[in-house]
């Protein structure tokens, strides 16, 4: 645990906002990380570093869960390929702007934010459900997909955190069960839902930016190019309903929740997210392939080019979520996560002592794109302080998962961005930049909320 196990991400970063290449920053993340880390053992060539990057990858991909993150990420290329060019996208529009349900960008804003948190049963499955119902609704109405991005993005990972009766809450609590606490770990972990600031703050600026209808900065500037363009929603196949996206849509969030139960042996909470989002996925596909077949305008052959069509279109994403995974696990040996926490040092104010653990999450979480792995480390550090200083345990622990939740949803290397972008069309360095500058302005503010808290309670 050295200072320059902090290099690779930062070099993943710079290369991102200089050269706007992502696959390749990751790339030379990778590689200098496998440097490194050989720089620790025996070998330190670069054609060994060569070799290890290669390795890095294929252990990374044969890891069943990460192989089936990159499976729905393709797969989910063909399930919009499928809703698009059935005109169910179109109709189902035109069927929420006659209803009345959308027939503003205050309607359509508010629409996609309560999908995402009516779904909390999993993060991906919160940004792709919202995703897909308002892509045609953001086009019909002007609003950037980057706008969409955000809305999907900074609604998904703060819900989870927030209501916890799903995979979030049991792997928190799984951390938390190994500690004597003076009190259940459960009553910890429910008591820090209202020391969450961080996911607070984000909900209520989407909330605002909806429903005053303001964006600013960089967001403000995509939304006025968007202004000038003419829309690009297809046009409604003849003979089409909302039942070709709406069928589909709902096939896979009920399902989601009955894999959720089946991979948890009927408990909720303990379902295997991965396996459940991989499963409703491909049933969702199945549903839309035989309601398009049974409609007698689409061919087997057709309909099998058109998704495999649709799943080409994603291969670059899918790249970006590969190697980010690649990067986590490479980081996680390297020790960069361990080295950022160790960043709090033992000579704090007590009332510095919880704004530096989210400080140091968000950090951590930001630079390795990953906000389980930022919890992993941090519960164990800050455990120890609760018990030696007499912190209140759910303050500290909701500043250390409200850290962890920051990078999760705005690093540019984090594989919750890139299947964000997937979800809602958006190019992934687009969706980075535009929404950054809230998410900065939502960790200040909590920041000092962390710390008049501090000094108020302690």
């Amino acid at each position: 645990m050295s200072w320059y196990s902090i290099l690779p991400p930062l070099i993943a970063i710079a290369v991102v906002f200089w050269r706007k290449e992502v696959i390749m920053a990751l790339l030379l993340a990778v590689a200098s990380s496998e440097f490194l880390l050989a720089l620790q053992g025996e070998g330190s060539s670069v054609f060994n570093t060569f070799l290890n990057t290669i390795e890095r990858i294929v252990s990374v991909a044969s890891s069943p869960g990460n192989t089936r993150i990159l499976i729905f990420s393709i797969l989910i290329g063909a399930l919009l390929a499928y809703i698009r060019e059935s005109g169910g996208v179109a109709a189902t529009v035109n069927m929420l702007m006659n209803k009345g349900i959308a027939k503003s960008k205050r309607q359509v804003g508010f629409l996609t934010m309560f999908t995402g948190i009516a779904v909390f049963i999993e993060s991906n499955l919160s940004v792709l459900t919202a995703g897909i119902l308002s892509r045609g609704l953001f086009d019909k109405f002007k609003m950037s997909r980057a706008r969409l991005a955000y809305i999907i993005d900074s609604t998904s990972a703060p819900v989870c955190i927030l209501i916890l009766l799903n995979g979030w809450g049991a792997f928190v609590l799984g951390l938390l069960s190994n500690y004597e606490l003076g009190e259940s770990a459960v009553s910890v972990l429910w008591g820090s839902v209202g020391y969450n600031f961080y996911a607070i703050i984000t909900l209520v600026i989407v909330f605002y930016t909806i429903a005053f209808d303001k964006v600013y900065g960089p967001m403000k500037q995509a939304e006025q190019k968007l202004e000038l363009q003419t829309t690009d929603l297809k046009e409604e196949v003849k003979g089409s309903k909302a039942r070709f996206m709406l069928v589909p849509l709902i096939t896979l969030i009920v399902s989601m929740v009955g894999f959720m139960f089946y991979t948890g042996n009927g408990v909720l909470a303990e379902g295997s997210g991965s396996k459940s989002v991989l499963y409703a996925t491909v049933l969702a596909i199945v549903v839309a392939y035989f309601l398009m077949l049974a409609s007698r305008q689409f061919s087997h052959h057709k309909l099998v080019e058109t998704g495999f069509k649709g799943m080409g279109e994603l291969l670059p994403l899918v790249g970006i979520v590969l190697l980010s995974l690649t990067l986590g696990a490479s980081l996680k040996e390297l020790g960069t996560g361990v080295f950022v926490a160790s960043l709090v040092g033992d000579y704090l104010p007590i009332y510095l002592v919880v704004p530096a653990l989210f400080l140091t999450g968000a950090v951590m979480s930001f630079t390795t794109g990953t906000s389980w792995g930022t919890f992993a480390i941090l519960i164990p550090i800050g455990v120890p302080l609760i018990q030696a200083l007499g912190l209140p345990p759910s303050l500290v622990l909701g500043a250390i998962l409200g850290g962890g939740i920051f990078g999760d949803h705005c690093s540019p290397i984090s594989d919750t961005s890139a299947v964000s972008a997937i979800a809602s069309g958006c190019d992934l360095l687009t969706h980075v930049k535009t929404q950054l500058p809230y998410a900065l302005f939502a960790g200040g503010l909590t920041l000092i909320a962390y710390l008049v808290t501090s000094i108020i309670v302690l």
